[in-house]
């Protein structure tokens, strides 16, 4: 997904896509240890979107002050 789109969600959506994310790449490591995973660069997609998601939660959280 874009990060745009994340960009336009809640913090509180962040926080649930997250968790489903982490639920997500769980499940998909519990396939690669079971040699059951179809699609191996599903495990490195869902990693830079929880990477998304963490950065643009960062940027939302570190609004910095502006100079006077």
């Amino acid at each position: 997904m874009k990060a745009q789109h994340y960009r336009e969600m809640s913090q509180d959506e962040l926080e649930n896509k997250l968790e489903e994310l982490e639920r997500h790449l769980f499940d998909l490591r519990s396939q690669a240890v079971t040699e059951k995973l179809e699609n191996s660069k599903a495990v490195i997609n869902v990693k830079r979107d929880i990477a998304r998601i963490k950065t643009i939660m960062r940027e939302k959280s570190n609004v910095l002050p502006a100079d006077d």
